[in-house]
């Protein structure tokens, strides 16, 4: 399966850690930043407006929210709430788009192609209420701040991950304290806080059911009722062993099962805890989300593994790695169906 470079959609002027896509309007959140450094690189969130022009994708840059001297590392979305991860503090912002009548939309048979910003972007923000308004070609769109609570407590405290529940009632953040906390959404009152991993918890999924399955540097998965344990995951004791070389969970995600509207799957990506010279496969496995037991694992390649998501379906897979390439698998099989080797670059975002 060769590698296919993807048409270019849209070029941050900060790197790019975190995305999300609103399907109530079909805006593109993309957030990173350069941190407190002053390197002369910004921080802040991005909304993008998706168009296909002359059967294109065309990504308009519709609005940049400010986020200080602070990176957003991670987002989670629930409604018109963003979740931001910004060091060691949960950031909640909410946006509205409107949409003014009277303006006229842009022609649909425009020959602008790729990443464009829409007129007047820049000069059109402004304060108001705590937060910034942009008006575009009829389109009015307004970012406030929220709510913000610390949710890191080592002694280099950073927010690693966070996770909405299924009614978007409440959120779970993880980061390298090795503790999940639970927060009511949107006053941010922590209603439970308990030690899930020795250092740094690399990744968090919250099932319907109210189960939460936690993936740390100590090579653990453990899934959680609340606080207390219910299991650990096994793979390396169930999958392919190499007696030398560690592996460690990476990443994990639940995931719906096509034609099942009660099953339930959960999705995990184990890497070799060390660079080696010459490195093993990294793997993917998919688990049954009510015992999880293994059901089949399948070697990725070797690039070590960054990111995984779920489409919403439960159909596909995407897998991001540390050198930039993109690839897709069938979730129900775990074959793969798409390679992209895209930039030398870091993918911590992706999007299904």
């Amino acid at each position: 399966m060769g590698r296919r470079r993807a048409p270019e959609l849209y070029r941050a002027p900060f790197p790019l850690y975190a995305l999300q896509v609103d399907p109530s309007t079909g805006l593109l959140i993309a957030a990173g930043g350069g941190g407190a450094a002053k390197t002369g690189i910004k921080n802040g969130v991005h909304f993008l407006q998706l168009e296909r022009i002359n059967g294109r994708l065309s990504a308009s840059l519709l609005h940049s929210h400010d986020t200080e001297t602070r990176a957003t590392m991670n987002l989670a979305l629930a409604g018109d709430i963003l979740a931001a991860g910004q060091d060691a503090h949960c950031q909640l912002l909410r946006f509205q788009a409107h949409q003014q009548k009277g303006n006229k939309a842009e022609k649909a048979g425009s020959k602008e192609q790729g990443p464009r910003q829409r007129k007047g972007a820049a000069p059109a923000e402004k304060k108001c209420g705590g937060g910034a308004e942009t008006q575009h070609e009829g389109l009015e769109l307004r970012v406030e701040n929220l709510q913000a609570v610390q949710t890191d407590f080592s002694s280099d405290p950073l927010q690693k991950v966070v996770c909405f529940n299924h009614d978007n009632t409440l959120l779970a953040t993880g980061g390298t304290d090795g503790y999940v906390r639970v927060w009511k959404v949107p006053s941010l009152e922590k209603v439970l806080e308990f030690k899930a991993h020795e250092g740094e918890i690399e990744d968090l999924a919250l099932g319907p059911d109210g189960k939460l399955v936690t993936v740390g540097r100590d090579l653990k998965a453990s899934v959680w009722q609340k606080n207390q344990l219910v299991t650990q995951l096994h793979w390396q004791e169930n999958g392919p062993t190499f007696s030398s070389t560690p592996y460690r969970y990476q990443a994990c995600r639940f995931g719906q099962v096509p034609d099942q509207p009660a099953g339930l799957r959960l999705f995990t990506v184990q890497i070799p805890h060390k660079r080696l010279r010459q490195p093993p496969p990294c793997y993917l496995t998919a688990w049954d989300g009510s015992n999880f037991l293994p059901l089949r694992t399948k070697s990725c390649g070797h690039e070590v593994i960054s990111c995984l998501n779920v489409s919403e379906s439960g159909t596909f897979l995407g897998l991001g790695t540390v050198t930039g390439s993109v690839a897709i698998y069938i979730a129900f099989s775990l074959q793969g169906v798409f390679l992209c080797g895209s930039c030398s670059c870091y993918v911590s975002g992706l999007l299904l």
